[in-house]
This record gives C-alpha cells, sequence and structure tokens, in this order.
C-alpha cells in the first residue's frame, strides 16, 4: 500500500511539472508567434532573485514562505472540532489496538 502511495504521489507531481512546463511552453510560442513582447501575457512560472532573496509565481500568483506560514497560522487558530473526523480517529484507534493485541495473541 505504501508504495502504491509513493507511485501515485510521484506520478502526480510528475503530471504537475509536465503541465506547468507545457503551459511555459506554450507561452514562449505565443511570444514568439507575436514577434514582441506583450506586457500583458505573463509566464506561467517565473523566479526573480533580488539580493539573496528569491521571488516566484506561478500563473501570477507570487509565492514566498511567508504566506505559507501564515496560512498555516491561520489553519492552527481556527482548529475547529469536528465530530466526524474525532469519530474517525477514535475507531482507527481502536482498530489499531485491537489488531495489534490479535496478532501478538497469535504470535505468542
Amino acid at each position: 500500500m505504501k508504495l502504491f502511495m509513493l507511485k501515485s504521489l510521484c506520478l502526480a507531481a510528475l503530471l504537475l511539472i509536465a503541465v506547468l512546463t507545457g503551459m511555459q511552453l506554450a507561452s514562449n510560442g505565443i511570444q514568439k508567434m507575436k514577434g514582441y513582447n506583450d506586457p500583458n501575457l505573463e509566464d506561467a512560472i517565473s523566479i526573480h532573485e533580488k539580493d539573496n532573496h528569491v521571488q516566484a509565481s506561478i500563473l501570477g500568483n507570487d509565492i514566498s514562505s511567508h504566506d505559507i506560514e501564515a496560512k498555516k497560522k491561520k489553519l492552527e487558530e481556527i482548529s475547529a472540532y469536528n465530530f466526524f473526523s474525532s469519530m474517525g480517529r477514535k475507531m482507527s484507534d481502536g482498530i489499531s489496538g485491537a489488531s495489534e493485541k490479535l496478532i501478538h495473541f497469535i504470535a505468542e
């Protein structure tokens, strides 16, 4: 199961990279076809480096580590109680404990 999940995640990451690469190639092709740089036409991926500070944007949306940290803090602050997730967590803990005890009982 772990190997399947690893393969699936690798395949999804590969497909994401392929899509972004294809969008960048299409953008370059449109610029070559026009014959001039259109300021309204944005690159799919752009990376700018200024004074050891790297800034990246994907599809015109700026991405930085500060944004990710702010979103993480916001999610931690929300941390709303979800009845179904707590019940699922308790069920999985119970099933894991029961199967562990059964395995130890059979092994001894």
